[in-house]
């Protein structure tokens, strides 16, 4: 089983190319304000994190997403 800080260090390399502002990331970071991604974005995010980790985010959860912190959760969740 992955713990919390592995799946935490592959969300954020999945970012790093996404993250065009070089914003430092932390659990708080949203992906709406600090990063201002628009929906083409987090669309190909979550594919990515999908991709990544063998799961499938549904798009209630992703609406319930608003940052990394609430996202690595929900993959710790999902990897159960």
């Amino acid at each position: 089983m992955t713990d919390r800080a592995e799946i935490y260090s592959k969300v954020t390399d999945l970012i790093a190319p996404f993250n065009k502002k070089n914003v430092a990331l932390g659990d708080a970071t949203t992906f709406q304000h600090d990063l201002e991604w628009d929906s083409l974005t987090v669309m190909d995010f979550v594919a990515a994190i999908e991709d990544e980790f063998d799961i499938i985010i549904t798009m209630n959860m992703q609406a319930e997403i608003e940052t990394v912190g609430q996202l690595v959760d929900a993959v710790v969740k999902l990897k159960a």
